[in-house]
Formats: C-alpha cells, sequence, structure tokens
C-alpha cells in the first residue's frame, strides 16, 4: 500500500530565534506539508491569496485585488471578464495550471468565470475541495452546459479552452453562437501525445485568435501534426515557459525549512541523513516512466556491486500513488520491486499537492517522461528551485529545461535509455561535487528563467496580443 503524506512536523521549530521568525517557519512548515490529494483545497502551487487570508470575505478580496494590479504585468486585466473552460477539474497539471492563472488574474482584478466540461459522476471530493478553493478567490463556477454559460461566453473579453479535449465544448453548448467567440479565444494546450489530435477536439483550432503551448518543442509537434494529419493550420502560437509560485520558492530559499522537512520526511520513509534518495514524481502511469525508472534504479545496483564501488546507501522514492485506486501499472511495478528484492530501497508515495517535502528529502529529480517526453514537465523547474540535479529523457519540454551535463543529465526515451539513466545514477550516486555544483547552476537558471513572476509577464504579453486582435476582430 502506498504510503499517505506524513503529518506536519512542527515541533523542531520550538526554540529557534525570534517569535516572528518562528512563526513564519511554522506558516512555511504548515503550507509545505498539509496538503495532500485528500485536502487539496489547502494548497495549490501558484495561489497567490490564500483562502486562510480572507476566507471569502469580499472586502479582504478587493483589497488584496486593489493592490495586485498596480505592480503586476497583468494589471491591464482588471476588471475584464474571461471564461476559463477546462475540460476536467482534478489534480492534474492542466486544470492546476488553469487555476494558477484564474488565480493571478483574480489579484488584479479581473471578474473570472469557470465551467468544467467533463466532470466526474458523483462525489468526488478532489473536485469539492478544488471547487472551494476559487470560490475563496472570487472565482464564479458555472455549469458547462446552459444559457447562463453560452451568455458569458458572448459577453467576455476573453475566452480560454484549456487542453486540446476542451474544444468539445464548443460545438456542444455554444452550437451557433461558436463563430462569434472564435475570434476571442485563447487556446491553452498541454498535450504532446498522439491520440489528441481528432479533429472533433480541434476543428476551431485555425479560427481562433491564437494558441499557447508550454515548450517550442510541444508548439513544433502541433504544427507539423495539425497539418500532416488532420490538414488544418496552426493559429498564431504563442509559447510560454512555466514558472515556480511564490509559495514553493519561499520554502525552497528557506535553509532551516528545508532541513527540518528533510529530516521530517527522511524519518517518515526510514531512511538516513546520508542516504542518498533519487526520485521521481508524476502520477503514474506508463507514459511517465516510473518501470523504465525502477529497471534503471536496479541496475545501478548492480553496476555498484558490480565495480565494488563505495557510495551512500541508494533509495527510490516514486510519488504519485493512488492508494485508492491502484492501478495494473503500479501492481506491476511493485511486482517488480518485490520480484528483485529491493522493497527495502524503493518507497511508494500516494499522490499529493505538497510536493516542498520530497524535494527537501531527495537529493537528485528524475523526469523519465516517455515518447515524445513532457509538454514542460512543471517538476522539473520545481525540483531545481531546491537545488536538485535532474536525470531527464531527452525529449519534450525538459530538453529546453535541463542542460546537459551543467544542470543534469539526459538519456534517451524508452527501453534504451534504461542503461544510460542506470550510469547517470551511479555518476551522481558516485560525485557529491558534481550534485552540489549541477543544483546550483540548476538554482540559478530558475532565477533567471523560471520564477512566477516571469510566466506572468510571458502571460501578460500574449493577452495583450490577443486581446489586440480580438478588438480589431470586433471593429472589421
Amino acid at each position: 500500500m502506498a504510503k499517505p503524506p506524513p503529518p506536519a512536523a512542527v515541533s523542531a521549530a520550538g526554540g529557534r530565534g525570534q517569535a516572528h521568525q518562528r512563526t513564519r517557519f511554522l506558516l512555511l512548515l504548515l503550507v509545505a506539508v498539509a496538503a495532500s490529494a485528500s485536502t487539496a483545497c489547502y494548497l495549490l502551487r501558484g495561489a497567490p491569496l490564500s483562502p486562510c487570508d480572507a476566507q471569502g470575505d469580499p472586502v479582504a478580496l478587493a483589497a488584496a485585488h486593489a493592490g495586485g494590479a498596480a505592480g503586476s504585468p497583468l494589471g491591464f486585466m482588471k476588471s475584464k471578464l474571461v471564461l476559463l473552460v477546462s475540460h476536467e477539474l482534478s489534480l492534474s497539471g492542466g486544470p492546476l495550471l488553469l487555476m494558477e492563472l484564474a488565480f493571478l488574474l483574480r489579484q488584479v482584478g479581473s471578474q473570472v468565470v469557470w465551467v468544467t466540461n467533463q466532470r466526474p459522476e458523483g462525489t468526488n471530493d478532489a473536485s469539492y475541495s478544488l471547487e472551494h478553493k476559487m470560490l475563496n478567490h472570487g472565482v464564479q463556477i458555472l455549469p458547462a452546459r446552459g444559457q447562463e454559460a453560452i451568455d458569458t461566453a458572448l459577453k467576455a473579453d476573453l475566452v480560454i479552452l484549456n487542453t486540446a479535449v476542451a474544444g468539445k465544448w464548443l460545438d456542444a453548448v455554444l452550437k451557433g453562437h461558436v463563430p462569434q467567440v472564435l475570434p476571442k479565444i485563447l487556446w491553452w494546450i498541454h498535450e504532446m501525445r498522439g491520440h489528441y489530435f481528432k479533429l472533433e477536439y480541434v476543428k476551431h483550432l485555425p479560427l481562433v485568435a491564437g494558441a499557447m503551448i508550454d515548450s517550442h518543442t510541444t508548439a513544433d509537434y502541433w504544427k507539423n501534426r495539425t497539418h500532416d494529419r488532420l490538414n488544418i493550420q496552426m493559429p498564431q502560437t504563442y509559447v510560454v515557459h512555466l514558472g515556480n509560485s511564490k509559495e514553493l520558492t519561499e520554502v525552497a530559499e528557506d535553509n532551516v525549512a528545508r532541513r527540518v522537512l528533510r529530516e521530517h520526511i527522511r524519518e517518515f520513509l526510514g531512511v538516513r541523513s546520508e542516504d542518498l534518495l533519487f526520485a521521481i514524481i508524476n502520477s503514474i502511469s506508463r507514459g511517465k516512466g516510473q518501470d523504465l525508472f525502477l529497471q534503471a534504479f536496479y541496475q545501478s545496483l548492480q553496476l555498484i556491486q558490480h565495480q565494488k564501488l563505495k557510495v551512500p546507501r541508494m533509495h527510490a522514492v516514486v510519488v504519485g500513488s493512488d492508494m485508492n485506486a491502484q492501478t495494473k501499472f503500479e501492481t506491476q511495478l511493485r511486482e517488480f520491486v518485490a520480484k528483485n528484492g529491493i522493497q527495502d530501497r524503493v518507497h511508494f508515495i500516494n499522490k499529493t499537492l505538497a510536493v516542498a517535502p520530497y524535494l527537501s528529502a531527495i537529493d537528485v529529480l528524475v523526469q523519465n517522461s516517455q515518447a515524445r517526453g513532457e509538454c514542460f514537465g512543471r517538476i522539473t523547474i520545481e525540483a531545481m528551485a531546491f537545488k536538485l540535479p535532474v536525470l531527464g529523457t531527452a525529449a519534450g519540454g525538459t530538453t529546453e529545461i535541463v542542460l546537459d551535463g551543467s544542470t543534469g543529465l539526459l538519456h534517451p526515451a524508452g527501453k534504451e535509455g534504461v542503461m544510460p539513466l542506470a550510469k547517470n545514477i551511479v555518476r551522481l550516486a558516485s560525485n557529491v561535487e558534481q550534485r552540489v555544483s549541477m543544483g546550483n547552476r540548476g538554482y540559478a537558471r530558475v532565477k533567471e528563467r523560471f520564477m512566477e513572476y516571469h510566466m506572468a509577464d510571458r502571460i501578460a504579453k500574449v493577452l495583450k496580443e490577443v486581446l489586440r486582435r480580438s478588438q480589431q476582430h470586433s471593429r472589421s
């Protein structure tokens, strides 16, 4: 069974510094540790205003928005009506990114309305929690179908469709109104898998005001794939690299918080302070490559034994399990671990939004997404903020983040990448100076281009251009 995220460890804060420093530390610690998949409403990476700060109080929210507009590159969005259309509301990357944008827009005083096209049947704790958080931030939530959604789309200054699959909402809901709305649509695309290239999803793509994609690699893929497979042209396309949230950055740069979190998580896992932890932090699926990572980890142990190398005891940490619905793939992972007798070296952790505790506790991040890789892979820049070297596949957005040999090491995707990854694990396990130097260079790279304000500035430039194009169309 997967281990759930550990409870908050706050006892270590006592007796250090002044009272206000202890309070700040405790808040950081609670922010970092308290959230899990079942308490998602209490932590979303990138949320600029905690629900604990305002608890839905419109006066407090208005004050926060008034203060945020002046210094934000998104300040021009004040009073604009923005409709956000998500294909689902879940703990996956696409919906969470759209929520972050919703909160950034609310911070500057935009009127933000959210619809979810595919709602789960029955009660869903994650969806309920995420909706509750949005409501606390002043985001209005509407049913995906109905006249109110249509009226909002027609009145909106901007409509943002999130992911390719959200395109199904246009014909299903707007019907004859689609041509009126298309010129003010920004389509935010995160997918890199071939099965998303269906005409029923993206037939309106050439007519929208623009497409926003998380990496140049993905943008090129979409341009070629839509032309060759669907015989349609991409609209004006903007590449926007993501950035780390202020909350995660604050924890990453607090040495005391990081040390206490490291001690706490390692105690929870039953590993020693001097042990080396290699972690993969993704939802468990074949596309994320946990199977190949575990094969490489096992091979690295064999290489160390065969070469009689002296390295610290190594562990593999797999964060992203689902204790409520273990998949066939995860069962296969656990069987592999048992078959090879490495149960004491491999730790499965339940999926969580609270990545900071694990990034504090580990020594190396493995980003092992397969095939075309990640569209971007935000966990990579989050790890680099914690001064961690990254072992990643030479595919997708990872190649635009990780500088091979400088901030980490890249290996091929697929089975042919197992032995190179194993050798890279051994290389970093054997060389603490290289781990530290790569981590420091990764941190510097994040500070240079992957902070939240970098992302906000990039998005602001896109929104300005899309609004301009939309207004030109309405006048013509």
